[in-house]
């Protein structure tokens, strides 16, 4: 770096060519003084000289001794004319021309009349013409002073010298005052780098710690070596940089917060900059865009979704929260846009998408729960009402249709009664309030007394009906009475399920952590469609509703739910056509040889 662009050298040069601008003008005016104050002192001296000549010549009109005691007064420099008022000369020290200038020139009309009319003496510099492009040392000062002689003759004395002599005491005065002005440019030059030093050393240590602090270590001191304005500057930077670290650390967990609140959020949310780029996404914003692409079949780096990209521009014109729904791959979103604001301006949008598939389903459940209870309850009710109006109005006239009516009733009421008692039981369990009564059961013995069970009534559909179980018994921690309505729920459905000469198989499979049980048939199956929602209350595959056929559709959503308790889990695989097969598992909790 060069010196004249660093603090010191613009400082250093400054005060420097202050000093030798103030010096150079100084010298100049003490020249124009110290030569003005010597020709002054040689006109006082020359005036002097010619009135003490005029004394003299006064005392001593016609001898030499006036003469000679003149010369003895004139300067080595100076030199004396005395006249007469007709210009006669009554004395000349030198006869020849003087400096190159002649006494006649000295002797000029004017001069002498001036004299003689005025009878004061006068002064003046004389500029001999062939002198007139020289310098001033050329010219020649004259002083003239009247006299009256005694002879009665008036005259005048002209004392005169050139003012060469004023040329060399006007060089050794530039040689001092030069001196001088030297002797102060060194000591300022050595000052001014001094001081220059002093300033620009801890601005240096500023400079380094700002470019330290600019780059991110805001805990970076200059140390305080002075108390003036530089050293309250150094105070200011090291609160400046505890400012900014205590800031930016407030900043910093402000983000991590931010970032945890994002993060923890069960919706989407997405902050837009206006021209549609996305400047932050939390985890459920970018599942969801990435659902979107590849539904879409497009990159990450194409485009946005088109009801982003319209609530995006409906929020930055209207300058007003908007709101929208729309539906990708089989799922509801609810977006809710909000403008982001800088100042006066909107700078960017963020929107929060919230997935709406559960809640519909949920409402859509809630609609069908209220559907199929009234549909499950009409037909009871309708019965009863009109076989106890038909039994009030007589309608049955012999003994045994009343007994038919009644019993018909009867098995409505209890029909009834099993649909309250499994929607309380199913509400229960799914609330968490279900007591369960836990004993340790060999499982396969367990599985051939429920399978026995069932055998009057397969035998008499035509259909085969086998349990395979292992050998060795297998000692499972459950509820029995509960698990044998999930055991019995899934044989009897396979039953009812399956056409004649069909086959229904119980298999106990033994597992490391547990045992799986399969009810297997191959009937008539149910659809892919209906696959996912055969455990949800009232739902049933059998669109038709048959009575008789089909239950309350509450068996495999109670089933769910006793599994589910007992720390297991149950599913269903089927194909059209092929038969269905419902595997429950339940974990092990001791194991227990035959002895």
């Amino acid at each position: 770096m060069r010196l004249w662009r660093t603090v010191v050298g613009k400082l250093w040069m400054t005060i420097i060519l202050l000093v030798v601008v103030v010096l150079t003008i100084l010298t100049f005016l003490l020249q124009q003084f110290f030569e003005t104050y010597h020709v002054d002192q040689i006109e006082q001296d020359l005036s002097h000289t010619a009135e003490k000549i005029s004394t003299i010549v006064k005392e001593h009109p016609s001898n030499n001794i006036g003469k000679e005691i003149a010369l003895t007064l004139l300067d080595e420099h100076a030199k004396v004319i005395i006249a007469y008022e007709n210009k006669q000369i009554f004395y000349l020290s030198d006869k020849q021309s003087h400096e190159g200038i002649s006494y006649r020139t000295i002797l000029d009309d004017k001069d002498l009349e001036k004299v003689f009319t005025s009878k004061k003496a006068i002064k003046k510099e004389l500029i001999p013409r062939k002198t007139l492009s020289q310098s001033r040392y050329q010219h020649v000062i004259v002083t003239a002073v009247p006299v009256k002689m005694g002879n009665g003759k008036m005259g005048a004395v002209f004392v005169y010298q050139s003012l060469e002599v004023l040329k060399e005491m006007t060089q050794q005065t530039t040689k001092l005052i030069l001196l001088a002005a030297g002797i102060a440019i060194i000591l300022t030059t050595g000052f001014a780098f001094f001081l220059s030093t002093r300033i620009a050393g801890p601005l240096h240590k500023m400079r380094e710690a700002a470019f330290e602090v600019a780059n991110g270590h805001f805990d970076k001191k200059v140390p305080i070596l002075t108390r003036d304005e530089i050293g309250e500057l150094a105070m200011a930077f090291n609160t400046m940089g505890r400012q900014l670290t205590f800031n930016m650390n407030a900043l910093k967990q402000e983000k991590e917060q931010l970032r945890s609140i994002l993060s923890s959020m069960a919706d989407g949310v997405v902050t837009f900059n206006r021209d549609g780029t996305i400047l932050i996404t939390n985890p459920p914003a970018e599942q969801f865009l990435q659902q979107w692409y590849h539904g879409q079949g497009k990159h990450e780096n194409l485009s946005i979704p088109t009801d982003l990209s319209d609530l995006l521009q409906k929020v930055i014109d209207t300058e007003k929260e908007q709101n929208d729904q729309f539906e990708i791959n089989g799922r509801y979103y609810v977006m809710i846009g909000s403008p982001l604001y800088d100042q006066s301006t909107v700078r960017g949008v963020v929107i929060v998408i919230r997935d709406m598939t559960e809640e519909r389903k949920l409402n859509k459940l809630r609609d069908d729960f209220i559907a199929n209870v009234s549909h499950e309850l009409r037909t009871p009710i309708a019965m009863l009402q009109g076989y106890s109006e038909a039994i009030i109005d007589d309608i049955a006239a012999t003994e045994a249709e009343k007994q038919e009516f009644a019993k018909i009733i009867y098995d409505e009421t209890l029909r009834i009664g099993r649909l309250v008692n499994e929607l309380l039981d199913l509400a229960r369990m799914e609330a968490g309030h279900f007591s369960f009564h836990m004993d340790i059961v060999q499982i396969n013995q367990f599985i051939v007394r429920v399978t026995n069970k069932f055998n009057g009534i397969a035998k008499d559909k035509g259909i085969q009906l086998s349990c395979f179980t292992t050998e060795r018994s297998l000692a499972i921690e459950m509820d029995v009475d509960r698990i044998e309505q999930v055991l019995t729920n899934l044989i009897d459905n396979a039953i009812r399920h399956t056409s004649p000469n069909g086959f229904v198989k119980v298999i106990e499979e033994e597992r490391e952590d547990g045992v799986a049980i399969h009810v297997q048939d191959n009937g008539s199956g149910i659809p892919p469609e209906d696959l996912p929602f055969v455990f949800e209350r009232f739902y049933k595959a059998d669109k038709a509703r048959t009575r008789g056929k089909s239950g309350t559709g509450l068996g495999l959503a109670i089933a769910k739910n006793i599994v589910k308790a007992h720390k297991g889990k149950i599913t269903v695989k089927s194909e059209i056509g092929q038969g269905t097969t419902f595997s429950f598992f339940l974990p092990k909790k001791q194991h227990f040889d035959e002895e």
